[in-house]
Order: C-alpha cells, then sequence, then structure tokens
C-alpha cells in the first residue's frame, strides 16, 4: 500500500521528535503504518476486523498489525503511539465499545495495544482517540483545516460524528468525545435517536438515515435490485427525483443548523465534512450550504465556510498520530 505524500508546504513535526506508531481501528479493517513528521508513512499494514468473534480475537488482528510494524528496521526510532477507533469511546479510561464491533465493550484497548508495544520492544506514551477526534487532527494537520486556528470537522456516514479544533489545539474532551456533532438536536419533536434523544444531526442527516427516510416515502432503485443506501439516494437525487432531493434536502438543513449552533458557541471558521455521505458531493454541499444562510446570522459566524475533507481513506492513520503528538505532555498546536 502506498503512503501519501505530505500535502504541499504541509508544516513538520520537529524533526527530532521522531516517529509515531499510528493504528487506525474500524468495523471493517484494523490498520498501522510508522508515521513521519512531514505526514508519510512507512511500513503500513492492515488486516480485516474480525467478523464473529470474540473480543481477544478480536484484538489478536491488532497485535498483528504491530507485530508486522515492529518488523520495520525503523521500528527503534519510534517514540508514541496513536490509536484511532470507531466509538463509542472513553479516552479517560481507556476503552471503546465501538458500535460496530460488536465483540468490544469498554474493550482496554489503550492499555492492551501499550503492553503489545513493550513486548516488541517499545515502551511508548500512548494516546486513544475517537475517529472523529483523529479525523479533525489529521485534516487539521494536512488537509481542508490547515490553517485555521478554530475548525470543526465532521465524518458523515452510517453515523454524524466529528471534533474540534480550538486556538489551534484538538479539543477532545474530557472522555474524547467533544465535538460529536451528531448528537446535537435539531428537531425538538423529531423521530428518536438510537442514542435516547429526539431529533439527533445523525437521526437525520446519516447515511442510514436519509435512505430510510426516502424509502418510507416511496423512493426505490429505478433497479429493482439497485443500490437502496444513501449512495442510490445521492444518484437519484442528481438525476431530479423529487423524494430523493428532498432526503438530501433535509440533511443538508439538519447539518446546516448543527455547525451553524457550534460555529456560533466557540467561533470555528470552517466546517469541514468527509464520510461516505460526503462523497455525494454538491447534492450534499450544495443544501448545507444553502441553509447555512437561515442559520448562521451573526456577524461573527456570517463568514463561515463549508468544505470537503481532503484526506480521505488515510486521515484515520494520520489523524491518530497528529492526535498523539497534540495530546501527550509536551505536545501543542498541530505540528
Amino acid at each position: 500500500m502506498p503512503a501519501p505524500q505530505a500535502a504541499a508546504g504541509a508544516a513538520a513535526f520537529d524533526p527530532a521528535a521522531g516517529l509515531t506508531v499510528a493504528v487506525d481501528i474500524g468495523g471493517t479493517k484494523i490498520a498501522g503504518a510508522l508515521v513521519h513528521p512531514d505526514g508519510t508513512m512507512t511500513a503500513t499494514t492492515r488486516r480485516p476486523t474480525p467478523r464473529g468473534a470474540d473480543g481477544d480475537a478480536v484484538f489478536a488482528a491488532v497485535a498483528e498489525v504491530v507485530a508486522e510494524l515492529a518488523c520495520s528496521p525503523l521500528w527503534p526510532s519510534a517514540v508514541r503511539c496513536g490509536i484511532g477507533s470507531a466509538g463509542p469511546v472513553d479516552t479517560s479510561r481507556g476503552t471503546v465499545s465501538p458500535v460496530n464491533i460488536g465483540a468490544w465493550r469498554e474493550f482496554p484497548i489503550q492499555a492492551r495495544v501499550e503492553a503489545e508495544l513493550a513486548r516488541h520492544g517499545a515502551a511508548l506514551p500512548t494516546v486513544l482517540a475517537g475517529d472523529g477526534v483523529a479525523m479533525t487532527a489529521a485534516e487539521h494537520w494536512l488537509g481542508a483545516a490547515r490553517g485555521h486556528a478554530n475548525a470543526l470537522c465532521m465524518v458523515v456516514s452510517t453515523g454524524v460524528g466529528g471534533g474540534l479544533i480550538l486556538n489551534n489545539r484538538l479539543h477532545p474532551g474530557p472522555t474524547g468525545n467533544a465535538g460529536h456533532i451528531g448528537h446535537i438536536s435539531v428537531a425538538f419533536d423529531g423521530e428518536p435517536c438510537v442514542c435516547g434523544s429526539r431529533g439527533c444531526v445523525e437521526s437525520i442527516a446519516s447515511g442510514t438515515a436519509i435512505a430510510r427516510w426516502a424509502l418510507a416515502r416511496g423512493w426505490t432503485p429505478a433497479d429493482p435490485h439497485g443500490d437502496a443506501s444513501a449512495a442510490g439516494v445521492a444518484a437519484a437525487a442528481e438525476a431530479g427525483h423529487p423524494v430523493a432531493v428532498a432526503a438530501f434536502d433535509r440533511a443538508g438543513r439538519a447539518l446546516a443548523a448543527a455547525i451553524a449552533a457550534t460555529a456560533t458557541l466557540v467561533e470555528t471558521d470552517i466546517a469541514v465534512i468527509g464520510g461516505g455521505v460526503a462523497t455525494s458531493g454538491d447534492t450534499l454541499f450544495a443544501p448545507i450550504r444553502a441553509h447555512l444562510a437561515d442559520y448562521a446570522t451573526l456577524s461573527f459566524v456570517s463568514g463561515l465556510r463549508v468544505v470537503p475533507a481532503a484526506l480521505g481513506t488515510h486521515a484515520g492513520l494520520i489523524g491518530a498520530a497528529a492526535a498523539a503528538v497534540m495530546l501527550l505532555p509536551g505536545g501543542g498546536p498541530t505540528p
């Protein structure tokens, strides 16, 4: 797997800072890399996330990733480790309970990874970050939020998550969940959300919610065996199907309201959106920007920008590394 090149003009870590072991844990794959001070990656490796396995069997795939990284001749240069994981996470306890990894509930991932690193001769300080926070760190370092001191970054996919950069620093909060924009309520009388609240952004604007809403109102793929997911709804919206257009308009309005509320609260000036639903491009971004004018009305948020994420599939690993640098003692603004 080729390592991405650092973005042109990207700020570098302190050259003396050494390499960062990065581990990215998701529902479909577990990836690892050694991340260099300029953001390039070497020794990249990945394993499929085991299905139908117990917690230790899932962790065995993580251990295999660490063991492969330890075989690199650059391994002795590693000085820290960042773990990015699907959530929920509790960074105060070092545990994860990923929705898409059913075998892990309050699984002590940080301690288990630290032990694995030590087993391979690298007793490194380690940071755990949720995937939304890791994506935020990545986009601020090398992506679309670079150069912005205050930013909201979001992942809009099967769920809606995010993270915050405030005064050039990653702001994960006490348990690592600050910036979780998906569970801001934007519809007081809205449908129940899986979190227990009502009218959350996630219950309206996630890929799952977009498809569910469109299907409930009569939209079906033109081909009976076609794509009934949000991607299929996006394709229909691009072709002008009124229900599909309305589904994305509704999602865009919910996202705009939450983005504006966040910007008003903490004075962010940019919102970066990644994730599978964001790949629909203007089908999603056009309604967000149109509705934003109705919500971001105060002078200090009227210039708020909404842009696509830049790093794609590499954001998890790069973000795990950036989060480690920013959050470990002695860290600071994005490198």
